[in-house]
């Protein structure tokens, strides 16, 4: 079990930064504008909500499609309450037991879970990179998620779809950018 708590909060202190011209900015998600990946998020704190409880239904019966580009006029409070209610989810009594589905597939909770706070934290540097605020994971995090995310380095196959080909970095690299380059994100990108 990992706790999500620090992960969601962290991402949380960034909604205030965000400056609404930035929306149509872009990001490390070359697909998603700002505005873009807000809306992701909001679909996904949904997402592994729902599968930390065991639900199915139309939050995380399917694959996400491609998010609208303008956030609704009050992300900013929804994003950070779907923030809270996803990490007391994981928090909660056997949301690690059985077997979970988000995005249409379904893992072990105890990989479903690793596959939700990826999704936070990865997403989070993203949405930090793009509007130009700080971003530092904690330590526990950064090793579950290295070691998560590593797992399959080599296997673009097994990554098609989720991550880009992971990028080298030097062999002193912190833990942060060793997970950012093992998603496909180049560490040092700025809009």
């Amino acid at each position: 079990m990992t706790d999500f708590k620090s992960t969601t909060d962290l991402v949380a202190g960034l909604i205030a930064g965000v400056d609404e011209a930035q929306l149509s900015g872009p990001t490390p998600c070359e697909e998603y504008t700002v505005g873009h990946l807000v809306n992701h998020m909001l679909g996904l704190t949904l997402a592994f909500t729902a599968a930390a409880r065991g639900e199915r239904g139309p939050h995380n019966d399917a694959p996400p499609e491609t998010p609208p580009a303008v956030p609704p006029s009050d992300w900013r409070p929804l994003l950070e309450e779907r923030l809270q209610i996803l990490a007391d989810a994981w928090a909660a009594p056997g949301a690690w037991e059985g077997d979970a589905t988000a995005g249409g597939v379904t893992f072990p909770a105890a990989i479903m879970g690793l596959v939700g706070l990826n999704e936070v934290a990865i997403h989070g540097w993203d949405l930090a990179r793009a509007t130009g605020q700080d971003y530092r994971l904690d330590a526990a995090t950064l090793e579950a998620l290295v070691a998560f995310v590593g797992q399959d380095a080599d296997d673009q196959a097994a990554r098609e779809g989720i991550y880009g080909p992971a990028l080298q970095v030097a062999a002193d690299a912190d833990a942060q950018d060793r997970l950012i380059a093992l998603t496909g994100r180049d560490p040092v990108w700025r809009p």
